[in-house]
């Protein structure tokens, strides 16, 4: 399979395919799987048809704006996290890399993601082993040959150190981002739970919580700051994804960022994720596992 149909150094182009997984194919509808709620960080036990009805809102948006969306298939190994498709593997334009949770549950979906996008035809570069944990919630790409990593609970000193090994002959460079304890060691903060790329110049940013040292990394290299609304960091009002040109994907609950966004000139499309997303910390973006920007 050519780079045509598969990339990974942007997060701004337009996104022409992605991987989803689906409620039921997480489980949701499995009173085994959701007996875990507690355990896996939800706020309450997920209700099944409230969150396949948004999932599907989710994928419509997809499609409208041009997507091709793939649904990874359901297997008893996967927990009701398997939702939030981006943390198990980081697409590049040179093939998958393939994550080592930090989250001890979300291991299984390493081998689903190898599996389905062997499938597709995309490579394995690499995979992350431990003692290295590393969750692609935690990577963002500044430029063609700059990955910011989030350094935290789920992602460690080891896998950033192995990332940046397999990514060294590439030419790329990997940049360490200190991430805050936030509510603790239990609770799930990524590096994208904190800015999301809006553009190529443009991040939405929960600034209080950026480290000072990102913060002045991100202004050397030009970018320019749109804030989130404080009042809405519980329902993950930084948490957008971009779907190219202006056009971004965000959460219908997060009214005061999504007006900012729309005054700074963006086309801004909304779902429901009260049940989908809110209640398991996981939004738009990841519930997406992007697989080609062009």
């Amino acid at each position: 399979m050519s780079l045509k149909n598969y990339n990974g150094h942007s997060m701004v182009a337009a996104l022409r395919r992605v991987v989803v997984c689906s409620p039921r194919n997480a489980g949701w509808n499995c009173n085994q799987r959701v007996s875990c709620w507690r355990e896996l960080g939800f706020s309450h036990p997920p209700e099944f048809e409230t969150a396949q009805a948004q999932h599907e809102a989710l994928c419509r948006e997809l499609e409208e704006c041009g997507a091709e969306v793939l649904n990874l298939p359901g297997s008893s190994q996967l927990s009701l996290d398997a939702v939030y498709t981006h943390d198990a593997s980081l697409p590049t334009d040179y093939g998958l890399i393939l994550m080592c949770p930090g989250k001890s549950s979300r291991v299984q979906e390493v081998q689903a993601h190898r599996e389905f996008c062997q499938v597709l035809g995309i490579p394995v570069l690499g995979e992350i082993k431990p003692p290295g944990t590393t969750e692609a919630g935690d990577m963002l790409w500044l430029d063609s040959k700059t990955l910011l990593i989030g350094h935290g609970y789920r992602t460690n000193a080891s896998g950033i150190a192995q990332m940046r090994e397999l990514l060294a002959d590439r030419g790329v460079q990997v940049i360490a981002a200190p991430l805050p304890y936030g509510s603790g060691p239990s609770a799930c903060l990524h590096l994208m739970s904190l800015m999301s790329r809006l553009d190529e110049q443009t991040v939405l940013v929960d600034l209080p919580w950026l480290a000072v040292e990102t913060v002045e990394l991100l202004r050397s290299r030009g970018f320019q700051f749109l804030e989130s609304d404080p009042s809405e960091r519980d329902t993950l009002a930084c948490n957008v994804l971009s779907l190219g040109g202006k056009c971004l994907l965000s959460l219908e609950e997060n009214r005061r960022t999504n007006q900012r966004l729309r005054g700074a000139g963006y086309d801004v499309r909304t779902f429901c994720g009260s049940e989908l997303c809110i209640n398991g910390s996981g939004g738009p973006t990841c519930l997406t596992r992007p697989l080609l920007r062009i």
